[in-house]
């Protein structure tokens, strides 16, 4: 199976490199990769250029992140989709192997596994989210997948739609929550640490982007016709507490 991987970034050069040459060092060779930059200024349109055609991409303004997501939506031609943030990088070579050994031995439309955080200055590990096997009624207690390690069939997007971008930091948790508590599609978990990723995120950056991601996540529910428990979204970042002292 063919896989595509989508990098969003604005200038992200100082760890954009890193990232890439995480995706390229894979060892599963029918890998796409698509760079979505909004018109960076930084050194990061020729960081993408001196790659050649090695990987492919489109340096513009857009309305925002998952804007630039669906930008590269439109354009990836994988059966598989994954994404990869423009300060991440994947912890080892086989990632994208074993997530399609997992695709294919599972037969379901999509897979998660583990995620660590790093301090973005020491890189020191900071916190281990172990998401642990999917039960849909877990939802309702503050759970969800870590969308950097959320690899989903393309037709899955046709059929159920892109981001959608009027969200600002909860689009991923939308899109999750249509999938896979909504429409149910199948899925599982792949016990395998898949992502690393830095500390300062959109969604984890400060107390105020904490607040709007409360209130987004809210909102994802109500507009998907779903009825949450009055503590559903209180309790989502009470479990970061946990992977912190886990």
């Amino acid at each position: 199976m063919k896989v595509s991987i989508i990098t969003v970034c604005f200038n992200a050069a100082a760890t954009l490199k890193q990232t890439i040459e995480s995706v390229l060092a894979q060892d599963y060779a029918d890998i796409e990769y698509w760079v979505i930059d909004g018109g960076s200024s930084d050194g990061t349109q020729e960081l993408l250029a001196s790659y050649g055609s090695r990987i492919h991409y489109i340096s513009e303004p857009d309305k925002g992140i998952y804007d630039a997501f669906n930008k590269g939506l439109a354009r990836v031609t994988g059966d598989i989709v994954g994404v990869i943030g423009a300060d991440d990088f994947y912890p080892s070579t086989d990632v994208i192997h074993s997530v399609v050994e997992a695709f294919e031995r599972q037969d379901v439309d999509s897979i998660y596994g583990d995620l660590q955080f790093i301090d973005p200055v020491s890189l020191k590990v900071v916190r281990k989210w172990k998401a642990g096997n999917y039960k849909r009624s877990s939802w309702l207690l503050g759970w969800m997948p870590p969308h950097p390690t959320f690899y989903v069939k393309r037709k899955v997007y046709e059929e159920f739609g892109h981001f959608k971008t009027h969200y600002t930091c909860a689009g991923d948790y939308e899109f999750m929550l249509r999938v896979l508590y909504k429409h149910s599609i199948s899925v599982a978990y792949l016990p395998k640490l898949l992502m690393t990723m830095r500390t300062g995120g959109t969604s984890t950056a400060s107390w105020k982007h904490r607040w709007r991601a409360n209130l987004e996540d809210r909102k994802a529910w109500r507009e998907n016709g779903l009825k949450p428990y009055l503590i559903t979204v209180s309790l989502k970042p009470l479990r970061k507490i946990i992977q912190l002292l886990s």
